[in-house]
């Protein structure tokens, strides 16, 4: 389906060709203003810290010639809004987590994280040297869009729960939240799965309209206040071993920037990429130190419930390989983390386990 000529012709494209009109980029004196909307509340952090370094770096990079007015989630569209806003035409570019728009496409899944997916470092090995990028920017033309990574998360932790997690049927009734393929895997063991924007997690936990939630890791986590309201906390997670967030430019907007434009903005996504990955690893370890502190009980799931996760994972997957780039990118992905995991186990990991054993840590 051509959805670019749809919007078109919907009330949404009506609705959305008038705020293009508005919102188009503003040139003035050889300087243009992009309007950024994120799927992150203003202050989250990490996530939203990310969004500012590509913004600050586009306008440094350019000496101002190109400035980014970033709008965080709720002050031009709603968080799970932005996607809509940017092939519309309603804003020039987003911030985000591409999972959050599977029901757009379920390949946009790989960008940000696949239950039992790639780590960190296995993502950018398969995003810039192999076909990542380009099954990214293949689901970007589909809607008028142009995709770089621009964050990372790391490793996210399996989240925060009232209760300790014994097996597998405990998930059954659970009202959890948990986005992307994830939170479909979850759901496939009874859990009552929630996709709230970041910024309505801690208010939905306090309330009790959720009973436990996965965010990212200690320090986003202990910002974001959950140890004030339970004290249950897995460090490890199944749905997102590295989760990558994304910036992707309306189409039309990026073929109209000059060469050094559009290269200003990968070399930002791609700087914002590592040093988000970096402001997390940095901040976790102190964090949970913190956390334990204040009396939060860390743990890990049990080896029944990791085997429950790896079977729903598998299934959530398989669901969807009726698509052929779905497929496409799905082989491909695999074929890659293969490889890297490989090459990483044997290197870095006997290293590191070395390492460790000799000086006690």
């Amino acid at each position: 389906m051509d959805r670019r000529s749809f919007l078109r012709t919907s009330a949404l494209g009506g609705t959305a060709a008038a705020a293009s009109t508005l919102a188009a980029p503003a040139i003035a004196q050889g300087r243009r203003t992009l309007t950024m909307v994120t799927t992150w509340g203003r202050g989250l952090a990490g996530v939203h810290d990310a969004a500012q370094r590509v913004a600050d770096v586009i306008g440094a990079m350019t000496d101002g010639q190109l400035t980014v007015d970033l709008k965080a989630a709720g002050e031009l569209v709603g968080a799970f809004e932005v996607f809509d806003a940017v092939t519309s035409g309603q804003a020039d570019m987003y911030h985000g987590a591409d999972y959050y728009f599977v029901n757009q496409h379920p390949g946009y899944a790989f960008f940000t994280s696949v239950p039992f997916g790639m780590t960190a470092q296995e993502l950018v090995n398969w995003y810039y040297h192999g076909k990542g990028h380009q099954f990214h920017d293949e689901l970007g033309q589909i809607f008028g869009l142009k995709s770089f990574l621009a964050g990372n998360t790391g490793a996210q932790a399996g989240g925060w729960f009232r209760k300790e997690i014994k097996g597998p049927e405990d998930f059954n009734g659970l009202k959890f939240r948990m986005p992307g393929l994830g939170g479909q895997a979850l759901g496939k063991l009874g859990a009552s799965v929630q996709n709230l924007p970041g910024s309505e997690v801690y208010q939905a936990l306090a309330s009790g309209a959720i009973d436990g939630t996965e965010w990212i890791g200690p320090w986003a986590d202990e910002k974001a206040g959950f140890q004030e309201i339970t004290k249950f906390y897995y460090t490890a997670g199944f749905h997102e071993p590295g989760a990558g967030l994304s910036v992707a430019v309306n189409r039309e907007v990026f073929d109209s920037l000059t060469p050094a434009q559009q290269k200003v903005i990968e070399i930002a996504a791609a700087e914002a990429h590592q040093w988000n990955l970096a402001q997390f690893l940095s901040n976790n370890a102190a964090a949970l130190r913190r956390l334990q502190s204040a009396g939060v009980k860390v743990l890990e799931f049990p080896q029944s419930v990791w085997d429950a996760f790896g079977k729903a994972a598998q299934e959530t997957l398989d669901e969807y390989m009726s698509d052929d780039l779905f497929r496409a990118i799905r082989e491909d992905y695999l074929a890659s983390m293969r490889e890297s995991s490989g090459w990483l186990q044997a290197s870095e990991g006997v290293y590191r386990r070395e390492r460790d054993r000799v000086l006690g840590f």
